[in-house]
């Protein structure tokens, strides 16, 4: 007898259909994987929630930041800097504030007087924050405190405050600095009243 099986008829493709519908099949379930985790990941990032006006929200964050500082000499035992720090900003808290930011801070620190500066915190999408803060001399262990005096965007109209304590990681006299914020925390509100942004064709115009 023959030692060899032949092959019936259309068994090869057979064969090869049934390979491809299997192909496909993972293909699919590869697919809808995919769709599935992505649709989880968004549900659990959540939607952007937005500050309901009148409405207090509070916050405690992180800020690292470097930048560099120009000393004046005024005498053996008084010095006036001016500091450009920029750094991410991570808050937690309430949600409607925002998370993640890029803030800039430019101030003048005078050893008698104290310090006193402007603040702007950038969002993802651009919008802004903008605060003073004010408080003792610029350096390790210094008590600032905020005052949010407006925004951009979903921002537009905002106040509150907030409060910190400063400590350097490089401290130089000119030059290069860092440092990073401790126990930063504070409270921010969209105003009930707050009137609506003017668009279009009535930017600028005044009722």
């Amino acid at each position: 007898m023959p030692s060899s099986i032949e092959a019936r008829p259309g068994q090869s493709s057979c064969r090869g259909r049934s390979e491809n519908a299997s192909a496909r099949a993972g293909l699919l379930v590869a697919l809808a994987i995919l769709v599935l985790g992505s649709a989880c990941s968004e549900q659990a990032r959540g939607p952007e929630v937005s500050l309901p006006p009148g409405e207090w929200r509070t916050f405690t964050g992180t800020w690292s930041a470097s930048g560099t500082r120009q000393t004046l000499r005024l005498g053996p035992d008084h010095r006036a800097s001016i500091v450009s720090l920029s750094g991410t900003l991570l808050l937690t808290g309430t949600r409607g504030l925002g998370i993640g930011f890029q803030a800039e801070v430019i101030g003048m620190s005078d050893s008698r007087t104290g310090v006193r500066g402007r603040s702007v915190w950038t969002d993802e999408h651009g919008d802004q924050v903008f605060s003073e803060f004010e408080g003792s001399p610029m350096g390790t262990g210094s008590a600032l405190t905020g005052t949010i005096i407006g925004g951009t965007g979903r921002y537009a109209g905002l106040v509150g405050d907030y409060r910190f304590r400063w400590e350097y990681v490089i401290d130089a006299e000119e030059g290069v600095i860092s440092g990073r914020t401790i126990d930063l925390e504070g409270r921010a509100q969209i105003p009930a009243t707050r009137a609506p942004a003017k668009t279009g064709a009535n930017a600028g115009k005044e009722r």
